[in-house]
């Protein structure tokens, strides 16, 4: 046994820590994911010297590129990188005694590549905002790996659940908050006496660096230092592949499971790169003001609390396969109410946001009901951080396929509605796919 900080298993003050760290890194998701940088992004591309009207192309190696296809791919990279790397760093997390020192590592790689983005705000400094897009992402969930492999050495069994979820509700209640304090900087970029929206913009990425490392100080002074130390073993490192070709391999013997996984798979491949995408979308296809994009994106997230309650209520009446399948429907007419949205229209700020809170009513119905429903349907077995593995590298998958699809039908077509249109193609076979699984006792 190794150095602890003196506090047991199950004590609130080692759980709040732990989820505190939900509040320190969840403002990447939110902020540098989805709402500010990939708007940012959108825009300081579009004043780019090479940049061509006619066919929405910039010149990047000597190649004329779409650039949100150029970020598209940017994001499919390193989730390849990462779908790789989380098998090995399972293996390290079961294996190496300090997780804690893994754990700063990718924290300190994320925020100070959040950080770094502060540098990118012209043609000659894109390879500076591409290449911090990839370690900034690595960084997230590489810290996401052993962060999640502390919960067993903080919560007992029966506290899991509910602990994992305070973290859920830290880590979104610290993001909003930093969300607004960045739009509101955006919005009002002369009263903080900023030159433009842009700088503001960039040195709210500073900000979202120093909130994530700063309080991530809160998890590091409270975890164990060495809990449940193992001497590494052969082979460790490929642990992680060895136990998912485990699963791939127990498949078989579980119909219904395997059935799900597969829908899961497709839905996921459009709700995520619906998530990556929505910013630039509103940017780069409508032409909408930051302000009002980011103020979609905030009454997505507010929305989402209420949607989650509501599908949980229709889940809990109805069954969870009924209620999934609501949503997927619902988010095949995001798909064709995107594709229909003209930017001439007038009041099309109105349109998005209507889209935005069409979104908001499913975004975490999806994402609580696909866990839960994954949860139910697996077999007696104590390998669940096994199968939950396989789980999350299946998702990271379909973001590489999602992502790279959106970005090269861009790329060819020129427009990102035919990328949306495309996208509603997954939830029809997830929808189709998700028909054939039978009912079980707990999986209505």
């Amino acid at each position: 046994m190794g150095k602890t900080t003196g506090l047991q298993k199950g004590d609130k003050k080692l759980i709040n820590a732990w989820a505190f760290y939900d509040w320190a890194n969840s403002v990447y998701s939110l902020v540098i994911s989805t709402a500010v940088f990939p708007i940012y992004y959108a825009g300081v591309t579009k004043g780019f010297e090479s940049y061509v009207e006619i066919d929405k192309t910039i010149e990047f190696l000597g190649m004329a590129i779409n650039p949100t296809s150029l970020y598209n791919y940017t994001v499919a990279f390193f989730m390849a990188i990462v779908a790789i790397m989380s098998p090995i760093l399972s293996g390290v997390a079961d294996y190496t005694g300090n997780k804690l020192k893994f754990l700063k590592f990718f924290c300190l790689l994320g925020s100070l590549s959040i950080i770094g983005l502060f540098f990118f705000k012209d043609e000659a400094s894109l390879w500076i905002g591409l290449t911090l897009t990839i370690t900034s992402g690595i960084g997230f969930w590489g810290s996401i790996v052993f962060y999640n492999a502390y919960l067993p050495e903080v919560a007992h069994p029966e506290q899991q659940d509910a602990v994992s979820a305070k973290g859920f509700i830290m880590g979104y209640i610290g993001s909003i908050l930093l969300l607004i304090v960045c739009l509101a900087m955006i919005m009002g970029y002369e009263t903080f006496g900023f030159e433009s929206e842009g700088q503001a913009t960039r040195i709210s990425f500073i900000i979202v660096g120093i909130w994530w490392l700063g309080f991530a100080q809160v998890t590091y002074a409270k975890l164990p230092k060495n809990e449940n130390s193992k001497t590494p073993e052969k082979g460790y490192l490929t642990s992680g592949f060895k136990e998912l070709g485990k699963v791939w391999n127990e498949l078989k013997n579980y119909a219904e499971l395997r059935t799900f996984l597969i829908a899961f798979f497709f839905f996921s491949v459009g709700v995520q790169t619906i998530i990556y995408m929505a910013g630039i979308f509103g940017s780069d296809e409508l032409n909408l003001p930051t302000t009002n994009l980011i103020g979609a994106i905030l009454l997505v997230q507010f929305v989402a609390i209420f949607g989650a309650y509501i599908f949980s209520k229709i889940s809990k009446k109805y069954g969870n396969l009924t209620a999934l399948k609501i949503t997927i429907i619902t988010w095949g007419l995001v798909c064709f109410v995107a594709f229909s949205l003209d930017k001439s229209q007038e009041n099309i700020d109105i349109y998005f946001y209507s889209l935005g809170g069409l979104i908001g009513l499913v975004l975490g119905a999806i994402q609580s009901l696909s866990r839960s429903t994954y949860s139910k349907l697996l077999p007696e077995t104590e390998d669940t951080a096994t199968y939950f593995s396989f789980y999350d590298v299946t998702e990271k998958v379909a973001i590489v396929l999602g992502m790279f699809g959106f970005g090269l039908l861009n790329g060819i077509t020129g427009s990102m509605q035919w990328s949306v249109l495309f996208l509603a193609i997954f939830f029809l076979i997830s929808f189709i796919v998700l028909s054939f699984i039978k009912k079980t006792k707990y999986v209505q």
